[in-house]
């Protein structure tokens, strides 16, 4: 798979937005992630057991969620060096099938440091509502 161009500084302007990202959350994708992580928390695996605790059954980890979001945001930069930093806080958990949208938007510039500040979110439609498992949350990507 080859990357994509790499985003210039002076193509993006305050107020755009990027490509939207959509997954399917799937059992197998937590499965997996639980493994990759070795974040092994029944919530995230045993349909019982999230069920004692107040969920319909099992809920992906936060982690997964701002992983998506990073993969957005590295998916249009086309160069993964280029995430500097994310920072983010989680609000809502995401369920299985649900679709998990990563969103972001460039919120400053600065043309010293060439680095832009993005304003980054995660949602979901849950009962005809938008949910953001992710909100209040920033990247930064340095761009050439």
């Amino acid at each position: 798979m080859t990357m994509a161009a790499r985003i210039k500084f002076d193509e993006v302007a305050v107020g755009d937005q990027i490509p939207p990202l959509s997954k399917v959350v799937k059992r197998e994708d937590v499965k997996a992630y639980a493994d990759a992580s070795g974040d092994q928390n029944p919530l995230h695996q045993d349909d019982a057991f999230a069920r004692s605790v107040g969920f319909p059954g099992i809920i992906a980890h936060g982690m997964f969620s701002m992983a998506h979001v990073a993969k957005a945001v590295t998916d249009w930069l086309g160069d993964p060096g280029a995430l500097k930093s994310i920072e983010v806080q989680f609000r809502a958990v995401v369920y299985m099938d649900e679709t998990l949208v990563a969103r972001a938007e460039v919120a400053a510039k600065d043309e010293v440091t060439r680095r832009v500040r993005l304003r980054v979110w995660a949602e979901v439609e849950r009962a005809g509502e938008r949910v953001q498992p992710i909100k209040n949350s920033e990247a930064e990507v340095e761009l050439a």
